[in-house]
């Protein structure tokens, strides 16, 4: 198992926002955390990777508590997170933008080995490395989001929203690009909006309303499930 979260509490000053969460993340799934706006799943990524720190509960990394780590140490432990609304560097390049999700790397060859593999994967972005990251399409940019969090050769990756904002013709290919990751060995959490796509790609899902998990299952399961398809499926 390479992620347990264990009675999660997370608080927003006296407001609380995750109560008592318990989920778990086996290596080589898409486990999908989906649910309405608000309901606490962005809180939940930011508690992983370090941004936030929990009032209550524990999160285990491959066995071992990271829940007061610091956002640096969790990256280098290797879990990497594509943040909502992309959060690219505008003023510097394609090329410059890859370069910083390798940070904490010290190897210049094995830097390049990882933006070769970047490139290799997004085509797109070799064509585009000395342009301006803020002159790419919304499409464009959520690829190079998402290889600038593969510099760092994450064993899990959290995706937050990465289809959002992005015409049908990029959505369809972020969903292609995020099981190919999978296929390549990176064990992936994803929350999205759209949940039928999400959960159409997702070894399980989990269902977070005001701040709790209501119910989980099976990627397929959950998408046929009468609750889940009239809550978010439009059904």
């Amino acid at each position: 198992m390479i992620l347990k979260v264990r009675n999660l509490v997370v608080n927003y000053g006296v407001i609380n926002a995750i109560k008592g969460v318990n989920f778990e993340i086996n290596e080589g799934e898409i486990v999908s955390l989906i649910g309405a706006n608000g309901a606490g799943k962005t809180t939940i990524l930011k508690s992983i990777s370090g941004l936030l720190k929990p009032a209550e509960g524990s999160i285990s990394y491959f066995g071992k508590d990271i829940g007061r780590k610091k956002a640096p140490e969790i990256v280098a432990a290797g879990i990497s997170q594509v943040p909502e609304g992309r959060h690219i560097f505008p003023g510097l390049s394609v090329k410059e933008n890859l370069q910083m999700g390798a940070f904490l790397q010290k190897d210049r060859q094995q830097i390049k080995e990882s933006m070769d593999e970047v490139y290799e994967r997004f085509h797109i972005l070799k064509k585009r490395e000395n342009q301006d990251a803020a002159t790419l399409s919304g499409g464009e940019q959520q690829m190079l989001a998402i290889g600038r969090a593969l510099m760092s050769k994450p064993k899990l990756l959290l995706l937050d929203e990465p289809s959002m904002g992005l015409a049908p013709i990029f959505i369809n290919k972020i969903f292609e690009i995020i099981e190919a990751i999978k296929q390549q060995g990176t064990t992936i959490l994803l929350i999205e909006q759209n949940a039928k796509k999400a959960l159409s790609i997702s070894d399980r899902g989990y269902v977070l309303v005001a701040g709790e998990i209501k119910m989980n299952g099976a990627g397929n399961k959950l998408l046929s499930d009468p609750a889940v398809q009239k809550a978010y499926l439009g059904g």
